[in-house]
């Protein structure tokens, strides 16, 4: 049994970063914690499957297969393996292509697509047993949130995208853990990272947003394999003068909040996951608007006014007025609340095509939507209030209640059904929760033989 992991700073946050990925046994890692990774890590792979012949998927994909390689690591979408880092880079752009995976709010942004991509890749790489698979990627998730929080929301609110920034850091202590490297080399890692972690919220919208999670996955890989070559960095690139956090608007808050716990209890575990297929922070507002279906008479004829409540950080996130593209629309909160009234379906991949939003009787709909903001309201909830010919309703959601995992695992199998195919879908879940017996490649096995059906 190690130390504990001091929570106090000394050494810098990247020193405590670096113990906890490279100090905490195996054994307290908490069984509901890596019970979290498996149902992410189900997550992760069916909406990977489902995003492969996403346009950026492609093209991604396709750069890296003709440059080639040696054949170590599965490829969502792709019969033959490429390096690790190149799976790394096309899978976390994979993972993200549909904006349709996890999400957690204590940093708002999507932790494990670069993660899980990043540590696949290099367990493949490198023969790992599926139990080291699953603590490195709680490791590395959970590094995620921890730095992501420390940034705090001014760095996410002046441009930068923290799937991208802080999911470079946790890519890199996920194959930090998978490549057993010490204190003084995952140091090392955190510190490359610090200088090629990068992603601009103004390309929300755009290809260049999953192309991020592939980003930041790649980093991190390459980060931990140059330090466990002996590569030297500045190993508190993160934290220290001129580092990372002070030239990217990073709020660099109290320590010891930020570290409270760590190595004893995993903020990832709550983590939230979408059943509607675009941006998270439309999908309070969508929840609400569902509960209030049933006093909509004839579709957008019974629709008077809507007023959508919400955090004003959501504005320059999702908040297109008028969206030409049904990539646009799934960063519309009027839009997606035109759907919900509508009765269309938002869980449905096919619901967002760019035909949809020429259809004039939902661009009407959409111009009786008004979002409105409130400070005191939390980032995961949204109020809503439905005013109609025969009266005015209001309904309120909060994305933060609990919920168990028992209901979680239900509904991400429903959805990777939804997306795969029962039998895909269960034969994906069925090697998740065996890799604890299992070689970390017999997932990747799985994945190109699932993805080849």
């Amino acid at each position: 049994m190690t130390d504990p992991i001091r929570t106090d700073g000394a050494g810098g946050l990247s020193a405590a970063m670096a113990r906890f990925a490279a100090r905490t046994p195996a054994a307290a890692l908490p069984a509901a914690a890596r019970h979290q990774v498996r149902l992410s890590m189900l997550d992760w792979c069916a909406v990977g499957l489902a995003g492969c012949e996403e346009n950026v998927s492609r093209i991604v994909r396709d750069m890296l297969a003709e440059d080639g390689g040696a054949a170590r690591s599965t490829v969502l979408g792709l019969r033959a393996r490429l390096p690790a880092r190149a799976a790394a880079l096309a899978n976390g752009t994979t993972a993200h292509a549909l904006d349709y995976d996890d999400t957690q709010f204590d940093f708002v942004g999507h932790p494990s697509a670069p993660v899980v991509a990043a540590a696949l890749a290099l367990a493949e790489a490198r023969g790992s047993a599926g139990s080291e698979l699953i603590d490195a990627v709680l490791i590395g998730v959970e590094t995620t949130c921890r730095i992501g929080r420390w940034l705090g929301r001014a760095h996410y609110e002046h441009g930068f995208h923290q799937t991208a920034t802080s999911g470079s850091f946790g890519a890199a202590a996920a194959c930090a853990r998978l490549l057993r490297l010490d204190e003084e080399r995952t140091r090392h890692a955190l510190g490359i990272a610090s200088t090629r972690a990068a992603g601009l919220k103004s390309q929300f919208g755009t290809m260049g947003k999953p192309f991020h999670a592939g980003l930041a996955a790649a980093n991190g890989l390459d980060a931990a394999r140059l330090a466990a070559g002996g590569f030297v960095s500045r190993p508190d690139g993160l934290e220290c003068e001129q580092g990372f956090a002070r030239t990217h608007a990073g709020e660099m808050g109290d320590w010891s909040e930020a570290l409270a716990g760590l190595g004893s209890e995993f903020r990832f575990q709550k983590v939230q996951y979408k059943y509607h297929a675009c941006c998270h922070g439309t999908h309070a507002a969508l929840e609400a608007l569902l509960a209030l279906r049933e006093h909509v008479n004839q579709g957008a004829g019974g629709v008077r006014r809507v007023i959508l409540r919400v955090n004003p950080r959501w504005l320059k996130v999702c908040n297109i007025q008028s969206p030409r593209t049904g990539l646009e629309a799934k960063f519309s909160y009027r839009f997606t609340a035109a759907l919900a009234l509508a009765g269309i379906d938002t869980g449905s991949l096919a619901t967002f095509d760019d035909a949809l939003c020429e259809r004039a009787d939902l661009a009407a709909l959409r111009d009786k939507v008004e979002v409105q903001t409130d400070a005191a309201i939390a980032d995961t909830a949204a109020e809503v209030r439905l005013e109609t010919a025969t009266g005015t309703f209001d309904e309120r959601r909060d994305l933060d209640a609990a919920v168990s995992q028992d209901e979680q695992q239900a509904k991400l199998l429903a959805k990777a059904n939804s997306l795969l195919g029962a039998a895909r879908g269960m034969a994906l879940w069925e090697a998740i929760a065996g890799l604890d017996k299992r070689p970390a490649s017999s997932l990747g096995e799985v994945l190109a033989q699932v993805g080849s059906n």
